[in-house]
């Protein structure tokens, strides 16, 4: 593992960039997209090293993602305690597909670092300024996404597993699960950057944040209905779970618009 990280490092180390003739050198647009295909295969790299690295540990990984069915079934009227899986390949599947997952959650901050040193020259100060605190706003905001999805996922389970009574049994299939686990958490990851959207939405001048604030009432009919529709399970307590935390921080991307809007506008005013 440590060759792996070691290997990770020296992928990602940037190269020296040939420094301009003169001050005012353009480069050239093929120079761009040059740097462009260095940088997508840089990420593909590390990217694909660290799912190596996350399948050399997948059982632990595994023990990780199938904790939340563990607790449920026991929870559940089920005799099953553990998942089972029908197919032979089945099993390798759903091992790389965990990998490649967890591999991109694995090298998500070096990628995040080569996007932003590709992107940074072309950025004014104030942008620069914005874009480390929201790049790692968004980061923060699905992890703590995929946190209470990772957490609020036994009750579901459970609910669901059970909901017929003890007439039934609950037979659990891995793969489905894993689909399952994954489609959850990217769904409370990704909803969870509501308040970077709405700053982002602010910012770039497409929307002014008193509009937000003026159609609070179907902002909150949208998350709530949002929430019922893009959670996989029928369960009612992982659409609450979602709904509760996304109108917080509907309230908080307002409250961060405004004043940022306030104050830009002060800056203008004394420029």
């Amino acid at each position: 593992m440590a060759a792996g990280v070691r290997a990770i490092w020296a992928m990602v180390q940037p190269g020296r960039r040939t420094a301009p003739e003169h001050a005012d050198a353009v480069m050239p647009v093929m120079g761009h997209l040059d740097e462009l295909r260095s940088m997508l295969r840089m990420c593909l790299g590390v990217w694909l090293a660290a799912s190596v690295i996350s399948f050399s540990q997948i059982h632990e990984v595994m023990l990780w993602v199938l904790h939340p069915l563990a607790l449920a079934l026991r929870l559940s009227h089920t005799p099953f305690r553990t998942p089972v899986f029908t197919s032979p390949t089945e099993g390798i599947s759903l091992a790389i597909e965990v990998s490649l997952v967890s591999g991109l959650l694995l090298s998500w901050p070096i990628l995040l670092w080569r996007v932003w040193a590709f992107i940074r020259p072309a950025l004014r100060k104030r942008e620069r300024r914005l874009v480390l605190p929201l790049a790692f706003s968004s980061a923060v905001l699905f992890l703590f996404g995929g946190a209470i999805a990772y957490e609020v996922m036994p009750i579901g389970l459970g609910f669901l597993a059970s909901f017929l009574g003890p007439g039934t049994s609950y037979l659990p299939d891995i793969s489905q699960y894993g689909s399952f686990f994954l489609i959850l958490i990217a769904a409370f990851g990704i909803t969870f950057e509501l308040p970077v959207v709405i700053v982002l939405l602010v910012i770039s001048g497409t929307v002014h944040p008193l509009w937000f604030r003026s159609h609070r009432k179907q902002m909150w009919l949208g998350i709530v209905v949002g929430a019922l529709i893009i959670t996989p399970g029928t369960d009612p307590f992982t659409p609450t779970a979602l709904a509760i935390p996304l109108i917080l921080l509907f309230e908080a991307g307002v409250f961060v618009a405004l004043r940022w809007k306030k104050t830009g506008s002060a800056e203008q005013g004394q420029s």
